[in-house]
């Protein structure tokens, strides 16, 4: 039905930069509210950024003036760009999508996750 299929994740210094894409795939209809979120070892997911369809967006406080979320709503992409990196944002990175897909019965959103991307930062 639904792909999201994460990309750009890596090992960087502390103070670099990495930019993740993610592509969702299939039969769309429509997609709502795009985001990331992350998981650390031994710790929950958590919520890092999110986009709507309409370009409102919404951060975690600890990513704030660090990270710019961005999407392209024809391409059904969703980037982030994560700038002036600490270790404690490493973490595994997923790509979220809220979509409706030609044909699902009766028409709703549903989620949809990426299988993650691992993002490193060494101090």
């Amino acid at each position: 039905q639904v792909q999201l299929v994460e990309s750009g994740g890596g090992l960087v210094q502390a103070g670099g930069s990495l930019r993740l894409s993610c592509a969702a795939f299939g039969r769309i209809f429509r997609i709502n509210t795009m985001g990331w979120y992350r998981q650390a070892p031994g710790k929950q997911r958590e919520l890092v950024a999110t986009i709507t369809s309409g370009g409102r967006t919404n951060y975690a406080d600890s990513v704030k003036g660090r990270f710019t979320i961005s999407r392209d709503n024809a391409k059904n992409t969703v980037d982030l760009q994560m700038n002036s990196l600490k270790p404690e944002d490493t973490a595994v990175y997923y790509c979220n999508a809220e979509v409706m897909y030609f044909g699902m019965t009766p028409l709703r959103f549903n989620d949809y996750w990426g299988r993650g991307t691992q993002v490193t930062v060494s101090s």
